[in-house]
């Protein structure tokens, strides 16, 4: 078996992405379900009758052609409720199994434009960091209406490429504007597939929890990785550094799935501590669904 990268991303089912992500946040507002705590902010929080004067952005269409029912979805608030979303764009996350819906980093640019279509919907300012990448254009903090445009336009134009597995000053660049600009109350969502990242990079991401932030690491894999489907003589090839093996796939398996469940073990141990949360997933998983665990995540960071 071998392996090799396209140049140019192939979204797979995860395009169009603005598409694709209105599609997902719309989704999590219609199987949300009430929260005790409401106001303006990422996490939902229910709905209330409309009344007059209301800001119609917020009315919740679903409800109102199920059940002619006009209603507004409310939000959890908090003092500052920033969202800085990072993805890792290097090339391990350029990686698509044979059947698999498309790459991790679509998926996670997917997850990411969903976000953060959510955020801006509740008048909540928006930011986008990248781990290596080609034309990965750093987005400062925005808000507004054309914020979640941004964000998709930037996503779109970035391509996977670079290494970063033994390269942690890269990594700490990456975290820096968080460090900087995200203030108390806001959420670090960390999008990766963990697993090629250099030696100390739990230490850094959880370094960014002082000055009461949230953080939230997201691990996407491929299911070929995560349940690592192979059989019989297999030749792996890393895709960051120049490591490759032959093996039987039968034979390493058991071994293979150990580490990697004690490298997801590790960052969740370390998240915990610091008042953060791991959240684990595939390609194959439903987005609406992990977009909702990655809020429950964060509400529960915050707790």
């Amino acid at each position: 078996m071998t392996i090799s990268l396209r140049k140019r991303l192939d979204w797979g089912k995860f395009g169009p992405l603005r598409l694709r992500a209105k599609s997902v946040a719309d989704g999590v507002y219609a199987g949300t379900h009430r929260s005790p705590r409401r106001g303006a902010g990422i996490e939902f929080g229910g709905h209330r009758s409309y009344v007059q004067g209301d800001d119609l952005r917020f009315i919740d269409r679903h409800a109102l052609m199920r059940h002619g029912q006009l209603l507004i979805r409310e939000f959890e608030t908090e003092t500052d409720r920033d969202l800085r979303l990072i993805v890792d764009a290097s090339a391990s996350m350029s990686f698509r199994s044979s059947g698999a819906s498309g790459p991790k980093f679509a998926f996670a640019a997917l997850i990411a434009a969903a976000l953060a279509k959510i955020a801006v919907a509740s008048g909540d300012r928006v930011a986008l960091d990248f781990i290596a990448g080609e034309q990965a254009l750093g987005l400062p903090t925005t808000g507004g209406s054309d914020a979640f445009e941004r964000v998709v336009a930037v996503l779109e134009a970035t391509e996977p490429a670079g290494e970063v597995h033994d390269d942690l000053p890269s990594l700490e660049r990456a975290f820096a504007p968080s460090a900087r600009h995200c203030g108390r109350g806001g959420i670090v969502v960390l999008l990766s597939d963990l697993i090629d990242l250099p030696d100390g990079a739990v230490n850094s991401l959880t370094a960014l929890a002082s000055r009461g932030r949230s953080l939230i690491a997201v691990q996407i894999l491929d299911p070929s990785e995560r349940d690592f489907r192979f059989e019989g003589p297999v030749r792996l090839r890393a895709l960051e550094g120049s490591t490759s093996v032959e093996t039987d796939a039968s034979a390493v398996r058991t071994g293979y799935l150990a580490a990697l469940e004690r490298l997801g073990a590790n960052w969740e141990r370390r998240l915990v501590s610091r008042g953060g949360r791991l959240v684990r997933s595939g390609t194959d998983q439903d987005p609406v669904e992990l977009v909702r665990q990655v809020l429950h995540a964060a509400q529960g960071a915050r707790a």
